[in-house]
């Protein structure tokens, strides 16, 4: 049926309804004010000739306050007042026109009062009647029968959710929360029956089904735990989005998803200064260098709201960078843009980008990061990750760009593999550049982003959908982790924060070992490790350490003005003349690709590769 058809009948049903309220509500007012005995005949005969003027005055108000704009099926509080209101002014605009015409004859005082209170009950009763009967059909249903976890904010409106579904797919029969004041009450009629500690417990006496997490502000300790209890009872569980869609109040059945590595290894919400990254970023034209990788493309992202006049992406990957591009035209088309297919290491187009450009900050996020592979492709990492990032260093100089902001990595610190050496000159070169010019040079570091190109999660979720087994390299090695988005936000915030020459280190939380981020999400895929996958120790691999760093001893750790981002003070190192004379003896091993001469300028930089790669390449 045509959907206005179907709301016009729905709302002259409902009027129809109310209007027949009115005669109802007028006669038996009557009747209650000679205590539900013989009404004298002249009264009778009073309220028959007044009554249809208090039909045509009681249906004007009543379309006029708008009660036909509710819909009975999720009638609530505002509804209420509506009908209050309108009763109480029809019953006051009844008494005043009757009073016109015949000095309210024959209406006794307490008709008023008693008409006013039985309109109010004939028009809310129905109405609450019928929504507890919708909210509340569960002995009919045959949908699954859930136990809900927090009975906080989103588990109030997922149970409220799940009772409005029609399709009944799921019956919720109780919560469980951790707070002693909730326990023991009940939410829209479903009781909390106890803490997270009895979920196992709970489940056998309710025959449950299916668990679901309504907690969506619990750290990644808090979600840990309850997914090992959730895991504990061999059935399926699924969670509500995240925290900012619940202050939307967004959560919908709809919404409900899968526990994922993130939330298991997410922490809390982080609070940025939006106000100040703005202020630091609104109006300026902003470069990003490797913008269609996974890091670029998400900061890429951020940039995007941040108010920025306009983005320049630059990429060497030509599929990378159209996909972000046709993102970004089709997410914000008011957005400038400009794109630039080239290569960092390729000098004078980088040169002639930032002549012709004149980006205001240089977000640097362009770097090869494959550990394993890059062991024997010395040459090629240097190339990229030293002289690509002096290149672009000495174009934004040049170009008067206010700040340069390098991507950098916990391998970084006492490398020893070729990654993390060729990152740490980076980081060197942005110490040296500082203080020569305008620009002002920062650096931020941090470890593992979860799901980044080449990272460790999509090679386990290739392998478990391939059936295992799933290979870590030691059972006791561990990383520290964090999202893509929480990185850039991080990143962003960091860069508004920089003065210049400082090396930000983010709060990556507690490091996690691999073993169990395997088992994890061997678990969350729904099978067991070690039964239905197995997980098999191939051994570190050349230049892999067990434990990262994020700084070195010698360097002093000062907070900022942001709780998860603090600032490595770093010791006096090597002068400004040394490591001018290794940039250049490394720049000239590369270009004859002499791996021996390429180590040995690292050795320049105290840094020891102590497997140098045989290979020229």
């Amino acid at each position: 049926m045509n959907p206005m058809i179907d709301r016009l009948r729905s709302r002259t049903a409902a009027f129809a309804h109310d209007l027949l309220t009115v005669p109802v509500s007028w006669l038996l007012a009557y009747w209650l004010r000679f205590n539900l005995d013989h009404v004298p005949p002249e009264f009778i005969s009073g309220a028959l000739h007044s009554l249809p003027w208090v039909i045509l005055i009681q249906g004007t108000i009543y379309w006029q306050f708008g009660l036909y704009r509710g819909v009975w099926r999720f009638a609530s509080l505002p509804d209420l007042v509506r009908i209050s209101k309108a009763a109480l002014a029809g019953t006051a605009l009844i008494l005043f026109v009757l009073f016109i015409f015949n000095r309210s004859a024959l209406v006794p005082r307490s008709i008023p009062v008693l008409y006013f209170g039985l309109q109010l009950l004939l028009l809310a009763s129905p109405r609450l009647i019928y929504r507890w009967l919708k909210d509340h059909r569960l002995t009919l249903s045959a949908g699954q029968r859930v136990l809900i976890i927090g009975a906080g904010r989103a588990g109030e409106m997922l149970v409220r959710d799940l009772l409005r579904d029609p399709q009944q797919a799921y019956v919720p029969l109780g919560f469980v929360d951790d707070k002693l004041r909730r326990q023991g009450s009940e939410v829209h009629g479903v009781p909390i029956v106890g803490a997270t500690a009895a979920i196992p417990t709970l489940v056998t006496q309710l025959g449950i089904d299916v668990l679901l997490l309504a907690i969506p502000s619990a750290t990644a300790r808090e979600m840990r735990r309850l997914v090992e209890l959730c895991e504990h009872t061999g059935l399926p569980f699924r969670t509500v989005p995240e925290l900012h869609r619940l202050m939307r109040g967004q959560i919908h059945l709809s919404q409900l998803r899968p526990v994922s590595i993130e939330d298991l290894l997410g922490r809390d919400q982080i609070t940025l200064d939006w106000t100040g990254i703005h202020r630091g970023l609104a109006g300026r034209d902003i470069l990003i260098t490797g913008a269609g990788g996974s890091i670029g493309s998400e900061l890429v992202r951020q940039l995007a709201v941040s108010g920025a006049a306009r983005l320049i992406l630059v990429d060497n990957g030509e599929f990378n960078l159209y996909r972000i591009a046709l993102e970004l035209s089709e997410t914000h088309p008011e957005l400038r843009l400009a794109r630039h297919l080239l290569d960092i290491t390729d000098a004078p187009a980088v040169a002639a980008l930032f002549e012709n450009e004149r980006p205001a900050i240089v977000f640097h996020a362009a770097a090869y990061k494959h550990v394993p592979l890059l062991q024997d492709q010395l040459r090629v990492a240097v190339r990229n990750n030293v002289i690509g990032t002096r290149i672009v260093a000495e174009a934004a100089a040049a170009s008067g760009c206010e700040r340069f902001v390098l991507i950098s990595t916990d391998k970084a610190v006492n490398p020893t593999n070729v990654m993390g050496a060729t990152k740490r000159v980076a980081e060197a070169i942005c110490r040296l550049y500082d203080g020569q010019c305008g620009c002002r040079f920062i650096t931020v570091r941090f470890g593992n982003v979860l799901g980044s190109a080449g990272s460790v999660v999509p090679r386990f979720q290739q392998q478990i959908e391939q059936g295992g087994p799933v290979t870590v390299t030691h059972p006791e090695i561990e990383r520290f982790f964090m999202t893509i988005p929480e990185a850039c936000q991080l990143i962003m915030q960091a860069a508004v924060l920089g003065a210049g020459g400082e090396i930000f280190v983010l709060d990556m939380g507690e490091p996690i070992k691999i073993r169990y981020l395997a088992e994890q999400m061997i678990r969350l895929s729904g099978r067991e490790p070690g039964r239905d996958i197995a997980i098999t120790y191939t051994g570190l691999r050349p230049g892999e350490k067990l434990y990262e760093e994020l700084f070195y001893a010698s360097e002093a750790l000062v907070a900022t003005g942001h709780p998860k981002i603090r600032v490595a003070r770093c010791h006096a190192g090597l002068s400004t003349a040394a490591i001018t004379h290794a940039l250049a003896t490394l720049q000239t091993a590369a270009a004859a690709a002499d791996s021996a001469a390429m180590c040995a300028a690292f050795a320049l930089l105290e840094i020891d590769l102590p497997d140098p790669p045989q290979s020229p390449a």
